[in-house]
């Protein structure tokens, strides 16, 4: 058994408090506010869960996420995934390519039209659509508090309201170090190894771990956008349940679409512009401030090519994209320290199986996560 402390209760660190608990280790999570909080990337209800993926490497981790989210769903009792299916369109989006890819990986799929498109949902598609049926929406909200459940039942302890400060070096290991007087609890914790999955507080606390020198000049700059999302009501009330999730990809704009959870009553479309927000330096910079030209931006597309949709938002939220230069996760291990930042947009359909990834590399065994998400391979140790 090991001592792990996880940095971060959103999807990511919940998944790996998850994993390492069930597996017998002595897990604390240490959490700067609250679990899946508002200032994160883990709140709400509504993420896209979906197997369309220019990499065959993505789409077969979708595959195993699949079978990890019945795990989870199993185990809390109720599904955390909605069915709704997944449309995707638009030159530069490339669905041939798309389609090419998951035949390969055997993923159901099929062809629409864009006049059956526009018919079937109030979509007007400027390419054929493809359509994958085994797409859909979680509930990231209640995902995290599952796993988090999971993991406390296993052993694991969750501290709230504790911001990280500091990792530094101990004899037997490391000693994570709260920022001062924001808590009654202990001002510091000890463990063997860390894992950090602080998400948009990344960039703040990188500089402030233990990491060796040349581990820290080949990590990959980190880039937070503060996103908006805004709900639009359905025309036709009674299509709420037909309408999928979509991602829209042209030389002008990349937009994506799903059907907005129960923070937003069920009565609408969540649609958002892919990397529309403004870049922050970190997490402590989220004002949760919507931007009016991006709204408007949003209306307009929505106006052209959502013809289904009523172009005027009812609800609107901001949330922390935290992009690498690539749109790579980094799931890598240095020493004792594991980042597990699975960003830029698209993690949080992976999360049952992120943190069997988190421990392979706390139990020694890099060679099961793939080369891709491990910047450290390049840097010399």
């Amino acid at each position: 058994m090991t001592s792990v402390i996880v940095i971060g209760a959103g999807l990511a660190g919940s998944s790996a408090a998850w994993r390492l608990a069930e597996a017998g280790h002595d897990v604390t999570v240490l959490e700067r506010g609250t679990p899946a909080n508002a200032l994160g990337s883990s709140h709400g209800s509504a993420r896209i869960f979906r197997y369309a993926y220019p990499s065959r490497t993505y789409v077969d981790l979708v595959v195993r996420a699949a079978a990890g989210w019945d795990v989870l769903a199993a185990a809390n009792g109720a599904p955390l995934v909605t069915p709704t299916g997944a449309a995707d369109f638009g030159a530069t989006r490339d669905p041939a390519h798309l389609a090419d890819v998951l035949a390969d990986a055997g993923v159901e799929h099929s062809w629409i039209t864009a006049s059956d498109a526009r018919e079937r949902w109030g979509i007007a598609a400027d390419t054929d659509v493809l359509w994958h049926p085994d797409a859909g929406v979680i509930d990231a909200e209640r995902a995290v508090e599952a796993m988090l459940a999971q993991a406390v039942a296993a052993g694991a302890r969750v501290v709230t309201d504790w911001p990280v400060a500091s990792v530094t070096r101990t004899a037997t290991g490391y000693r994570a170090t709260r920022a001062p007087g924001t808590t009654d609890a202990p001002a510091s914790f000890d463990a063997e190894q860390v894992v950090v999955a602080a998400g948009g507080w990344l960039p703040d606390l990188l500089d402030a771990l233990a990491l060796p020198d040349g581990y820290r000049a080949g990590f990959p700059e980190l880039e937070v956008r503060q996103e908006q999302a805004y709900h639009f009501p359905y025309r036709d009330p009674s299509t709420a349940g037909a309408w999928p999730t979509f991602i829209h990809k042209s030389p002008e704009i990349q937009v994506y679409g799903l059907p907005g959870g129960r923070d937003a009553d069920h009565r609408g479309q969540k649609v958002a512009e892919y990397n529309g927000g403004k870049r922050i330096p970190s997490a402590a910079h989220h004002d949760q401030v919507v931007d009016p030209a991006n709204r408007q931006r949003v209306i307009e597309y929505v106006e052209q090519y959502l013809p289904g949709l009523v172009p005027e938002p009812y609800a609107e939220t901001t949330c922390l994209f935290t992009n690498t230069p690539d749109e790579d996760f980094v799931i890598d291990r240095v020493e004792g320290i594991t980042v597990l930042s699975p960003c830029s947009g698209h993690g949080a359909k992976f999360a049952p199986i992120l943190g069997s990834f988190v421990l392979d590399l706390v139990e020694d065994r890099p060679d099961e996560v793939p080369v891709l998400f491990r910047p450290g391979l390049a840097v010399a140790r």
